[in-house]
């Protein structure tokens, strides 16, 4: 049997990256240097909470967006952080780290002759500084700055549509996206699940014209394997025109 996808997309952070570790980390030190305690569970079950509604207002940078949410979180958690201080929020992001797994599959779907995607809800830079982390090359690569929009709006996955069919040129491609789990930071893992979660990289299926693969209603694809080492779900199919 063949295989059922040509194209796999990824969200980033939360799936290929742990935000969690650098988001919680970041707190944690920055509350400690204004002589304030800060568990990380605590900042991290706030941020959840409260980023998807600062980045469902009017489009504005990613870098602003993780500033305005360390501020909220912040004052949610009674410590008093300095809004130039919250703006390091962002700079901390390009040394978050892999998740141990991340590259191995990587590189086994790569060899298996996968084209692999990032739809990420950041800025250009931001990716950029991170995609340093993979050992493999990604063909696709999809950010909130470059569509002015953040999921789970589908603009990334209109775009990423028209690209792929653009590069297909009259060849049909069947691609899948990979998405984390819907914000419960820490807890989804807690309960015994797999799934990784991050309020920004949260995505729902895309409304173009797909239907749920056999893959997609029974969790399992060709690459089962890969993709369940790598902790993601597929969420829908397409084939573009």
């Amino acid at each position: 049997m063949g295989r059922l996808y040509d194209v796999l997309t990824f969200d980033c952070y939360g799936t290929l990256i742990d935000w969690e570790s650098g988001i919680g980390r970041w707190f944690e030190e920055a509350a400690a240097a204004d002589g304030a305690e800060v568990a990380q569970s605590d900042a991290l079950a706030a941020y959840a909470e409260i980023e998807p509604s600062v980045e469902a207002r009017a489009y504005r940078s990613y870098r602003e967006i993780l500033a305005a949410t360390a501020l909220h979180v912040a004052k949610r958690l009674g410590w008093s952080l300095a809004p130039e201080r919250a703006s390091t929020l962002a700079e901390s992001l390009p040394s978050w780290q892999p998740f141990p797994d991340t590259n191995p599959a990587l590189e086994r779907l790569a060899t298996t002759g996968y084209s692999l995607g990032i739809l990420s809800n950041v800025d250009d830079d931001l990716l950029s500084s991170t995609l340093r982390h993979f050992t493999v090359r990604f063909d696709l690569l999809i950010t909130a700055q470059q569509v002015r929009s953040y999921k789970p709006a589908l603009r990334h996955f209109h775009a990423a549509r028209e690209r792929i069919g653009t590069a297909a040129g009259s060849t049909r491609l069947r691609a899948t996206s990979t998405t984390s789990s819907p914000p419960t930071p820490s807890a989804s893992r807690s309960r015994g699940s797999t799934a990784r979660g991050r309020p920004a990289d949260r995505t729902s299926s895309p409304t173009w014209r797909s239907r749920p693969s056999a893959a997609s209603r029974t969790g399992s694809t060709d690459s089962a394997h890969d993709l369940k080492r790598m902790d993601c779900r597929p969420v829908a199919r397409l084939a573009p025109s």
